[in-house]
Formats: C-alpha cells, structure tokens, sequence
C-alpha cells in the first residue's frame, strides 16, 4: 500500500478481512482528531499535504462511493520489542507512559524505511548497530514518561507499504523541546545512516 493510490489501498484494506487486534491506520486526510501542524521530509520523498490525521485501531474503512479520498494512508502492525534485551524491556515498561493521555496534547508521526543494507544484516548485526553502537534504547529512556510512544512494524503486513516503521509519539505541549532533542540526538546515531526515507509529520490535538 502507497500514498499515490489512497483509496484503492484504503478499500483493499477493509475488504473483508479478519480483524488484527494489533493494526493501526493513520489517514490523512480532510477529517480527524489531530490537526496536522507540518509534514517534513527529512530523508527522501515527502508525504502529500493533508490538513488532519484521523488514528484507526484497525483496518483503514472502505471509500467506495465516499467523497472523502484521503491524501494517504499508512498501516502497521504492533509487535514485541525486537532487539531488546530482558533487562532493557523491564527498564522500558517501568518508565514508559501509554499513549493518549489527556495531557498529551501534541503528536508526531515518524515514519521511516530503512535501506536495503539494513536489511541483508544478521539479527546480531542489527542489535549491535541499534544499541552497542547507537545507544537506541538509552537515548529513548532519558525522554520516559513524557514522552509516549508506540511503534508500528510495516514489513510485517502482506500488503507492500511504503515505510518500515511508523512510530507514533505523543506528549504535553511544554515537553516539545524535549521531544526535539530526542530526535537530534537520535538522527545523529549510526543506525540512522541505514534510513533512506523519513517523513516528520507534527499534530496537535483541538482542545
């Protein structure tokens, strides 16, 4: 599924099949509960304006007949934690906060598709570029519970989606700086020279 052909991925998605208690849509379109700040390229191609974001907890609804054809639509599913160890995973569920706190009136929607290179490494690989040498895991820690998040596997769906991940983070209006710095430093790491494309998309939620 791609953003050049919304509707047609929207439909596909909802034709019938068997509901998957971990999937998420995120539409963006002309309607929804978040308010779409800004939507920046980063790496690679960027995502068509949309003015809104509406989160489905499921397969996006069909469109036929509807006027409302969203600018584009991206799905994944949520999954156990991959290259995280015991100790780390405990560390992680002490601290982290669960998405949709009253108070977290700010969003993002970050996602990304990392290169083919990424890809033809082993598991071991992969852990030691994400934590021994990138420091993954600790960077996100410092930044728990204000900011949330909840991180949604592509690659996983049989439909062929345009991202790898998208990673949904929400938090309180003064703790954008915050969050900014979260991702510097994460851009920064050497996992990040495996990304070929990512989109930063900002939200705010109307009061």
């Amino acid at each position: 599924m791609g953003q050049t052909a919304p509707a047609a991925a929207a439909e596909q998605a909802g034709a019938g099949t068997p509901a998957n208690p971990r999937l998420f849509s995120f539409i963006g379109g002309d309607v929804g509960e978040w308010r779409v700040r800004s939507i920046t390229a980063v790496t690679g191609e960027s995502l068509p304006a949309a003015p809104r974001l509406k989160v489905v907890a499921g397969a996006a609804p069909a469109l036929s007949g509807s006027t409302d054809t969203p600018a584009w639509v991206l799905q994944g599913v949520t999954s156990n934690e991959r290259y995280v160890t015991r100790p780390e995973k405990e560390q992680l569920v002490a601290k982290q906060a669960a998405i949709g706190r009253p108070t977290a009136t700010h969003a993002a929607l970050i996602p990304i598709r990392k290169s083919a290179a990424w890809w033809t490494l082993t598991q071991d690989e992969r852990r030691s570029l994400f934590e021994e040498q990138s420091h993954h895991i600790q960077i996100g820690l410092k930044y728990l519970p204000a900011i949330a998040r909840r991180l949604h596997h592509c690659r996983d769906l049989e439909t062929k989606e345009p991202f790898d991940f998208l990673t949904f983070f929400d938090y309180a209006e003064a703790d954008e700086p915050a969050f900014n710095d979260m991702l510097a430093q994460l851009r920064a790491i050497k996992e990040w020279t495996f990304i070929d494309r990512e989109v930063d998309i900002r939200l705010v939620r109307d009061r």
